[in-house]
C-alpha cells in the first residue's frame, strides 16, 4: 500500500517539434537577436513616450535605399525617371521623402491621385494607373496633363468623351501584359501584346484620332527573384515600340517597366536567408537595360520609368508591440499575446518576418507562438519561433514591415497606433495620430428613433 501511494501522478504525453539552434559552448542557442535602438532612437524610451504599438520608420533608410536604387539605373542609361507607388504607402511624411529625392507620383485610383495633388505634386507628374477609373478621375488627369496608362477598351471609349468634352488631344500611354516566363502572368492589367490585342488596343486608337499614344507600360509582377523575366520584358516592349512607330504616326516617348522588385524580407517556405535567395537590385537594373539595348538604335533612348514600392519602402519600417500575456498551450508550446496582431501586419501572411527583442533577454529559447490581440483564431505572427522567456511588457521589434502594412491595416477591433519617423538628425516625429473613438464614428449616423 505504501509503494501505491508513492506512484507519480499521470502525465498525458505530448510532442513538440525541435527548433534547430546554434548552440554555444555553454549549450544554450546564444543571444537572442536584440535592437535596443533604431537610428539612435531607444524602442523603451519611445514606448514610453508614445505607447505601444508603434509603426516606427527611419528617415535615413528610406533616402539611402532610393539612392542606392536610382544609382543602380542611372549609371546604365542616359534617362531614368523614378515613380514612388503610393498603394505602398501613402503617408504624407513618407511620400514626401521621395518626392524631395526627386521621384514623381504614381498612383492607381483617384484617391491616390487626390492625395498626390494635395501635397502639390503637378499633373504632369502623376502616372495614373489602375484598372478603373472613372469618368471625373479622368477629366482631372486629362486636364491636368497628367500620364493616363489605358487598362482596358472601355477606358478608351471614356477618355475619346474626355477629348470632346476638353477639345483636344489627350496623350496617353497603354498598359500591357506578356509572358516573361515566370508564373503566374500578370494577364489581368491591361492588353495583351502576345495575342495581338495590344496591337489591337493601337489600331483603335489611332482610328479615332482623339488620343496620342505617348508611352508604354508593364508590370510583371510582384516579389520578382528572377532579373531575367524583366529582360524578355523589356525586349518585347522595345519590339513593340519599333512596331508602332514604324507603322503609325506616334512618337514613344517613354517605356514604363513598373516596379515588383523584392525587399530583403524572408517568404515563408524558403529556408535560405534573403541575403541568398533576393537577387541585388543591380541584376534587376542590367537585366532591364540589356533588354531596351538589345532591339533599340543608339540614337533612340526613349525616358526610362521605374515604379518601384515596396524595396524602396520595406526595410525602413519597424512595428514595436509589447507582450501583454503567456500561457502555455496543450502540446507544451508557449504562447505570448502582443499588442499588435495581424490587423496591422498584413504581409504576414508571405513572410516569417524578423523579431528582436528591445531589451536584453536572459535564459534558453524554447518553441513559442507570437499571438496578437485581436479575439480570433488566425491572429499569428508567428506560428513557430525560439524564444527565451518572456516577461509581460517585453518589447518585440518586427521588421521589415515598411511596405503595404500601413496602406492595407485594418480598423478591426482594435485602433491603428501612433507612426513615427526618425528623421535623420535622430528626433522622432509623429506623421499620423493613434486613433481614438472620434475617428471611428465620425462618419456614421444614429437614426433618431435609435437614440438611447
Amino acid at each position: 500500500m505504501e509503494v501505491e501511494n508513492q506512484r507519480k501522478t499521470y502525465q498525458k504525453p505530448t510532442i513538440v517539434k525541435l527548433q534547430g539552434q546554434l548552440f554555444n559552448k555553454h549549450g544554450s542557442s546564444g543571444n537572442f537577436p536584440l535592437r535596443e535602438k533604431i537610428d539612435g532612437a531607444s524602442v523603451t524610451d519611445l514606448i514610453q513616450k508614445y505607447g505601444s504599438p508603434l509603426f516606427i520608420f527611419s528617415e535615413a533608410a528610406i533616402r539611402r535605399t532610393f539612392k542606392q536604387t536610382q544609382e543602380a539605373f542611372t549609371s546604365r542609361y542616359p534617362s531614368v525617371q523614378f515613380a514612388w507607388s503610393y498603394k505602398t504607402n501613402y503617408l504624407k511624411a513618407i511620400c514626401a521623402i521621395y518626392h524631395q529625392e526627386g521621384a514623381i507620383a504614381e498612383v492607381v485610383s483617384h484617391f491616390e491621385y487626390q492625395k498626390a495633388r494635395s501635397l502639390g505634386i503637378a499633373g504632369k507628374d502623376i502616372i495614373f494607373n489602375g484598372p478603373y477609373k472613372h469618368l471625373d478621375a479622368l477629366r482631372q488627369a486629362a486636364s491636368e496633363k497628367a500620364m493616363i496608362h489605358i487598362d482596358n477598351f472601355d477606358e478608351i471609349s471614356d477618355l475619346e468623351k474626355v477629348a470632346d468634352e476638353l477639345g483636344k488631344t489627350i496623350d496617353v500611354a497603354l498598359r500591357l501584359n506578356m509572358d516573361t516566363g515566370i508564373q503566374p502572368h500578370w494577364s489581368r492589367f491591361g492588353f495583351n501584346l502576345d495575342s495581338g490585342v495590344a496591337l489591337a488596343a493601337v489600331k483603335r486608337i489611332h482610328k479615332n484620332g482623339k488620343l496620342n499614344i505617348v508611352g508604354l507600360h508593364s508590370h510583371i509582377g510582384t516579389f520578382m527573384l528572377d532579373p531575367n523575366a524583366y529582360q524578355i520584358q523589356t525586349q518585347k516592349m522595345s519590339r513593340f515600340l519599333m512596331q508602332i512607330e514604324a507603322n503609325f504616326d506616334y512618337h514613344i516617348e517613354y517605356i514604363d517597366v513598373g516596379g515588383g522588385f523584392p525587399s530583403k524580407n524572408r517568404l515563408k517556405g524558403v529556408y535560405q536567408p534573403p541575403e541568398v535567395v533576393i537577387p541585388d537590385i543591380d541584376d534587376f537594373a542590367q537585366a532591364i537595360v540589356d533588354g531596351l539595348l538589345e532591339n533599340l538604335a543608339p540614337e533612340r533612348r526613349p525616358k526610362l520609368l521605374i515604379e518601384s514600392g515596396r524595396l524602396l519602402i520595406d526595410e525602413a519600417g519597424y512595428l514595436v508591440t509589447s507582450v501583454v500575456g503567456q500561457k502555455s498551450m496543450p502540446d507544451g508550446c508557449r504562447s505570448y499575446v502582443v499588442d499588435a496582431g495581424v490587423n496591422l501586419l498584413f504581409t504576414h501572411t508571405w513572410y516569417d518576418l524578423l523579431v528582436e527583442s528591445g531589451i536584453p533577454l536572459k535564459g534558453l529559447p524554447e518553441p513559442a507562438i507570437l499571438n496578437g490581440p485581436l479575439c480570433m483564431n488566425i491572429d499569428v505572427i508567428r506560428d513557430s519561433i525560439m524564444l527565451p522567456r518572456l516577461q509581460k511588457g517585453t518589447p518585440l521589434v518586427v521588421s521589415p514591415v515598411g511596405a503595404y502594412n500601413v496602406t492595407q491595416w485594418m480598423q478591426f477591433i482594435q485602433y491603428r497606433p501612433t507612426v513615427l519617423l526618425i528623421g535623420e538628425n535622430g528626433v522622432a516625429d509623429i506623421i499620423r495620430e493613434k486613433e481614438d473613438l472620434s475617428d471611428i464614428e465620425r462618419r456614421e449616423k444614429l437614426p433618431d428613433h435609435l437614440a438611447l
